[in-house]
């Protein structure tokens, strides 16, 4: 999986946010381990003990979200969204070049709006002291802070991946010069 891992060169920003995305998926995974080891002692209360569960479910709903959100710069650092490489294959090293641009600027547009929205929701929910309907009753900016943060930092990172293209320390989607006649210069 390393092979597919964003380049970062000695460009410091390329370094600083291939860093920042990293870390973020030590911290996902920190969550998705603190979210099973929650659901075993739910179980362990609930079925061995019959007591019932006060914050567990709400604790590992809010845990799977914000692992999968502040996870997002990470799996794009590592290449791992899915993606359709048919017309990127079959186009020339210029037009695919463009290709990648347009289509990573286009979605670090979205990725930013859903952070800026996203932090205007936190924003709101922090102001008016929201808490959820549940007896744990857990204040809801804190779970919310997880949008603002995941999106923000996947915008980052789709920026650090334009950068690197156009920096040359990367090719557009990670294909050789010519992947279609690839076999016969020994590109692959």
């Amino acid at each position: 999986m390393n092979d597919n891992k964003a380049l970062t060169g000695s460009d410091p920003f390329l370094r600083v946010t291939a860093a920042i995305s990293t870390l973020c998926g030590w911290i996902a995974a920190g969550m998705v381990v603190a979210a099973v080891f929650i659901t075993c002692q739910m179980i362990f209360v609930r079925f061995v003990l019959n007591h019932s569960t006060i914050w567990q479910t709400e604790a590992v709903v809010y845990l799977v979200i914000a692992a999968t959100l502040i996870g997002l710069p990470y799996v794009q650092r590592l290449k791992g969204h899915v993606n359709v490489d048919l017309i990127p294959i079959a186009l020339q090293f210029g037009p695919r070049k463009v290709l990648y641009v347009v289509v990573l600027s286009a979605s670090a547009l979205v990725m930013g709006m859903l952070a800026f929205y996203g932090y205007d929701f936190w924003q709101v929910a922090y102001q008016r002291g929201w808490k959820s309907d549940t007896v744990w009753g857990v204040r809801l900016w804190i779970p919310y802070l997880a949008i603002p943060v995941g999106f923000g930092l996947m915008t980052l990172q789709i920026v650090a991946d334009i950068w690197a293209v156009l920096k040359g320390h990367e090719r557009p989607f990670g294909l050789v010069r010519d992947p279609l006649n690839a076999s016969g210069t020994g590109e692959l």
